[in-house]
């Protein structure tokens, strides 16, 4: 499976982004997807999944509320909408794809990142 993430910019606080992840691979849509994070300096951290059928979500305690996930298994992507962004919000996104049993802790397949800056 090969994920390509896209839909980082730069953005004002309080503004709203898209991300989006382009799945290839012929059983793309049979895994749970997840979003992660890496800001500068810090160490990469969950984001959200969502489950292969898109029926279950699961979320990072500090994302609830604001960011979304979902997914399109017809265009085999996956999409974080995120709202009300702050400047803390400012990192490198990540997606990846996993078989893992739910809730995954592991990933086996990661894309490339897009940068989302939030200014103040």
């Amino acid at each position: 499976v090969q994920l390509q993430a896209s839909g980082g910019g730069l953005v004002q606080a309080g503004g709203s982004l898209r991300l989006s992840c382009a799945s290839s691979g012929r059983t793309s849509s049979s895994y749970h997807m997840g979003w992660f994070r890496q800001a500068p300096g810090k160490e990469r951290e969950f984001v959200a999944v969502i489950s292969a059928g898109g029926g279950i979500t699961h979320y990072a305690d500090s994302m609830k509320g604001r960011f979304t996930i979902s997914r399109d298994n017809a265009k085999n992507t996956v999409y974080l909408q995120m709202n009300s962004l702050r400047p803390e919000d400012t990192a490198i996104y990540y997606c990846a794809a996993t078989h893992s049993a739910w809730v995954p802790k592991e990933y086996n397949y990661w894309g490339q990142g897009t940068l989302v800056t939030v200014s103040s």
